[in-house]
């Protein structure tokens, strides 16, 4: 018998798809859940070709195949389940013809189990950015430096841990979503985020320099990124999957693992990585140049797409920018701009969490629109107007007025890192009404687009 024979008979002999309710496997079984265990038939389940054994455990029929062989049998099992109600989990609509909606959503899908971590991120990187302001401390008699280092510390833990290992969340995501192992995939983004390579952030910033092998390929780390992560993650489940069904039985539990972590880190650092260094440069010159145009062009330009940039991964760069920026003459003229892009997405995802019907959208529209307004739009972004698309497109547009407005008047920050609501501690001076204004018509504009044409009231996730 080949293995979709096998897992044929193993599904009869449960008692069909409408006797399983869910089905998982380990290292050497497969492990089902039925809704009545009367209509297994357990004898003829182990007389079954290559079946070591049965037995029941925890509520589960646990199937002994061995190492290697579950994992195919799994992978034929899965697929005939998919008339009924059990969840598919051999990759996000395989059988179906790959649209760009779909490859949307699919990316949001990644997204949805992490979201609550970075909403609480948001949260705290908000309440840590008012209370450690000068102008805030001020108000109680304090300076920066009576903060004692110890807090600091506690506060840079709870605001830094999940964006510097978000390529792990991610990674452990997408291998979940596609069908490979997610131990793996957390192993693999992990990697992209090793200590030994040169932090994403600091090498934005110019205080490190990539590290350069054969002479011309430079590689970093990738804390905070996105799509090398996703891309990174996409491929390694696919090998994975390639894997086991080359490899032996008895050598997959060594050989596959092994081989999947090698391949897909060698391609991450020396091929995807690389890649998206290059165009974070190309973005760089890029924002230089739309930010010198007259006109408040340059500003509708970024107010409108700069909100990809966090989405691909490649805004660290931009640090360098507002650096320089700061350097030269003091004033940070990046920031305004970008802000009104966040507060546009607060808007967007504030209407959908309004107008739907949805005990679901609410549940995350709700905190990612504070969230956004807070100056973290990760899970405003992947958790509802990427995946719904048309939010998506509003919240660019709210973004692009006003950051045309911010342009044209001439906003400018006295730091950065801070946008949103706590940024306006960047612009306690006259520019505060101003900038209160600009990021009003941003989320206005989006808010009221989202609402009039952007989003159905019983559109789902």
């Amino acid at each position: 018998m080949d293995n979709k024979e096998i897992a044929k008979e193993i599904l009869h002999l449960v008692g069909g798809p409408e006797n399983v309710q869910s089905v998982t496997h380990c290292a050497t079984r497969l492990r089902i859940i039925t809704i009545d265990k009367d209509k297994i038939d357990m004898r003829a389940v182990e007389n079954v070709d290559k079946v070591k054994g049965s037995f029941f455990n925890s509520g589960q029929y646990q199937v002994i195949l061995g190492t290697g062989l579950v994992n195919k049998i799994y992978e034929e099992f899965n697929p005939l389940l998919s008339g009924s109600d059990i969840t598919v989990s051999n990759g996000p609509e395989a059988q179906t013809k790959m649209t760009f909606q779909k490859a949307i959503r699919i990316f949001g899908d990644v997204f949805v189990p992490i979201i609550p971590v970075l909403v609480a991120t948001g949260l705290f990187m908000g309440i840590r950015g008012l209370l450690t302001q000068e102008a805030i401390l001020n108000l109680v008699g304090l300076t920066q430096e009576n903060i004692p280092q110890q807090f600091l510390l506690f506060t840079q833990i709870l605001t830094d841990t999940a964006f510097a290992f978000l390529p792990a969340l991610v990674a452990w995501s997408t291998f979940k979503i596609f069908g490979g192992t997610p131990i793996l995939g957390i192993v693999l983004g992990l990697m992209l985020v090793n200590s030994v390579l040169p932090n994403a952030y600091e090498v934005g910033q110019q205080t490190a320099d990539p590290l350069v092998f054969f002479g011309f390929i430079n590689v970093v780390g990738y804390q905070g990124s996105v799509l090398p992560a996703f891309v990174t993650g996409i491929l390694g489940s696919k090998i994975e999957i390639f894997l086991r069904k080359k490899i032996p039985d008895s050598l997959d539990l060594i050989l596959t693992p092994f081989l999947t972590l090698l391949i897909g880190i060698t391609l991450a650092l020396f091929i995807i990585g690389p890649i998206f260094h290059g165009v974070e440069i190309g973005v760089l010159h890029a924002v230089e140049f739309l930010l010198g145009l007259p006109l408040g062009i340059g500003g509708l330009i970024y107010g409108s797409f700069g909100q990809l940039l966090g989405i691909f991964g490649i805004h660290h760069i931009l640090n360098f920018l507002e650096i320089s920026m700061l350097s030269q003459d003091g004033w940070n003229y990046l920031n305004p701009i970008g802000t009104c892009g966040n507060m546009a997405q607060a808007g967007a995802v504030l209407a959908v969490a309004i107008k739907s019907i949805s005990p679901k959208m609410k549940q995350i529209a709700y905190p990612s629109a504070f969230s956004a307004a807070l100056g973290i739009t990760e899970p405003a972004i992947f958790g509802v107007t990427l995946r719904l698309y048309k939010p998506f497109i509003m919240s660019m547009i709210g973004g692009g007025v006003g950051g045309f407005l911010a342009s044209i008047l001439n906003l400018r920050a006295t730091g950065m890192a801070l946008t949103g609501i706590p940024g306006t501690l960047l612009y306690l001076n006259e520019q505060l009404p101003l900038y209160i204004f600009v990021n009003l018509v941003a989320f206005t504009v989006s808010f009221g687009l989202t609402w009039a044409i952007g989003y159905k009231k019983n559109q789902e996730l």
